[in-house]
């Protein structure tokens, strides 16, 4: 297999991790009670745990090696915004049943080591190229 359809292989599981993930957190955040907390919780929830794949298809796009790094450390920080939410959640417990929430904060500590490591990289490389 060439290094082009090995790295688009790898690109296409990372969107459909991102699109799982995010919709993982909807899924949490509509089974928050109707409460004052439930109601900011889960807005709060949405909000983050969608953006990092919203980021994520920015960064793809990104014009300059500057733009996607800029975009995937967005991406990152949401990422770690929505893992705080989702521990809240768990901590209160602000859900009958939060053994759902372990998996989804499973893959929110390897999305963002994925990412972290991505910003490494990139940022290595943007300094090994010469100046235009």
């Amino acid at each position: 297999m060439s290094e082009e359809v090995e790295k688009e292989r790898k690109r296409e599981s990372l969107e459909e991790r991102l699109l799982e993930y995010a919709a993982a957190c909807i899924r949490s955040a509509e089974r928050l009670p109707g409460s004052t907390a439930g109601r900011h919780v889960c807005g709060q929830l949405i909000r983050a745990g969608t953006a990092p794949m919203a980021h994520h298809g920015e960064a793809q796009g990104g014009e300059s090696a500057d733009d996607f790094i800029h975009n995937m450390s967005i991406a990152l920080k949401e990422l770690r915004e929505s893992e705080r939410w989702l521990q809240l959640i768990v901590r209160v417990p602000m859900l009958e049943d939060v053994g759902p929430l372990t998996k989804i904060l499973k893959e929110s500590d390897e999305l963002q080591r994925t990412f972290y490591a991505s910003i490494q990289t990139a940022r290595l490389k943007s300094k090994r190229r010469p100046p235009l």
